[in-house]
């Protein structure tokens, strides 16, 4: 097998408009799916991140059950040169950074939650040795 990309990521939410506040509204990233009650997707760069209601996707027969609960990470990727700028956006909209690392001699990435308390992550393109764009 040859994986290229995740293509998806899931997170399990509480509250979809909120969430489209925070994703789209302060984060920017573009809605390409929406059912009222269920669900909303948005896009980033070539991946979807997908937000359920746990409990509507626990139940569901036309695609196999799935849910989850709890606190999830994941990480966006940014041009390297453009790191401090989306630190710097980051913070003007009022989002708290958590933690900043840094990762040896040439990287570093920051920390914030999402209006669930999800763990979200800056990263600089090459920082896992992929191609830097």
């Amino acid at each position: 097998m040859n994986f290229t990309q995740i293509k998806e990521t899931c997170l399990y939410v509480s509250d979809l408009e909120q969430t489209e506040r925070f994703y789209n509204g302060l984060l920017g990233l573009p809605v390409i799916g929406r059912v009222a009650g269920r669900h909303v997707f948005f896009r980033a760069g070539s991946s979807v991140l997908l937000c359920f209601i746990a409990e509507q996707t626990r139940t569901d027969t036309h695609l196999p059950p799935h849910y989850g609960s709890g606190q999830s990470h994941l990480a966006f990727e940014v041009p390297p040169d453009e790191y401090e700028h989306a630190k710097a956006e980051i913070i003007r909209k009022g989002i708290e950074i958590i933690h900043e690392e840094p990762w040896g001699e040439r990287f570093k990435s920051f920390y914030f939650h999402d209006s669930d308390g999800h763990v979200l992550e800056i990263v600089p393109a090459g920082m896992w040795g992929g191609n830097v764009e």
